[in-house]
């Protein structure tokens, strides 16, 4: 769950103040259009930050729509740090994944939220510019019109419908296939699971698409795969030789941005989480995140709402 702001103004006879109570009601909304922005937790967590700091000084009588205000706030705190966000990128060691989290069942029910932060959504979510991730991410996910998209990145509202067209094609031709519910995830995480576990390549490949993709994040601080591993027979060769070597590892199902993923521990302590892509009932994509930076919300399930 997103913490309650740090900066909070006097409360009023023991209750929230009318910013506070409006702030608290819409925050895992902010969150997750932050999240959707950024792909980073932390980052975030810093936009609702300075979204609080930016309302707490606004006069609410001016406002006439306080849920519009608010994500227009956080859409444009969102957008400054996206764009240095990308400069840390480029220095980033390694390969950059998002930051996952473990989420409540309640996502995994709505499909499209589950949808839109998966990880392998996030992933094509990258590809955009950052105007047009904010674009996507309000109409598509969240259906804000395109007067008030126009607001929140200061273009005019038919500006907006090209940059939000332009950005669903470009959406429509790198997404899943088909989107693959979460029982689909799950069987498939548990097969996947049995054969890593027992070392069976040739089950292990008759999981795997021919095209399949397996990405890790260590950020140069724990090992990873420095560049994508691309075709069933390699993927399933590094799996099988990576486990071989880890004899103390156990690896548990749990709810990582709203689809079925594993944990893999070690010694007790966690090291990784692993995320799936599912095309046409086979994996595609395998996102392997280690870098301890980026597990920090792993430790408590996060509230999403749209």
């Amino acid at each position: 769950m997103v913490g309650t702001p740090r900066t909070t103004p006097g409360d009023r006879g023991g209750r929230p103040d009318r910013a506070t109570e409006t702030f608290l009601a819409h925050r895992n909304l902010l969150f997750t259009v932050a999240y959707e922005m950024l792909g980073l937790a932390a980052d975030a967590e810093d936009v609702l930050q300075e979204t609080w700091l930016r309302w707490a000084s606004v006069d609410l009588d001016t406002v006439r729509d306080e849920r519009a205000y608010l994500v227009r706030i956080t859409t444009r705190q969102a957008l400054n740090r996206l764009r240095t966000l990308r400069r840390r990128k480029e220095s980033y060691v390694g390969q950059w994944l998002p930051a996952p989290l473990l989420t409540a069942p309640d996502v995994a029910e709505d499909i499209e939220l589950a949808d839109s932060v998966s990880m392998a959504m996030l992933l094509v979510l990258e590809t955009l510019t950052p105007t047009e991730r904010a674009v996507f991410v309000l109409r598509e996910v969240f259906a804000f019109d395109y007067g008030e998209i126009a607001e929140a990145v200061d273009k005019s509202p038919a500006a907006v419908r090209q940059i939000a067209h332009r950005a669903r094609e470009h959406v429509a031709a790198r997404r899943p296939r088909g989107v693959a519910s979460p029982e689909d995830v799950r069987r498939a995480l548990e097969a996947f699971q049995r054969a890593v576990e027992t070392g069976d390549l040739r089950n292990l490949l008759d999981l795997l698409a021919p095209d399949v993709v397996l990405l890790g994040d260590g950020g140069g601080i724990k090992q990873a795969v420095p560049r994508p591993v691309v075709g069933a027979d390699k993927v399933a060769r590094l799996l099988a030789a990576g486990l071989r070597r880890i004899t103390e590892a156990s690896m548990r199902p749990v709810q990582v941005n709203g689809y079925p993923a594993l944990i893999l521990k070690l010694d007790g302590e966690l090291d990784s989480v692993v995320a799936l892509r599912i095309d046409d009932g086979r994996i595609t994509g395998l996102y392997t995140v280690r870098n301890p930076e980026k597990l920090s919300h792993m430790e408590r399930e996060t509230l999403l709402s749209r």
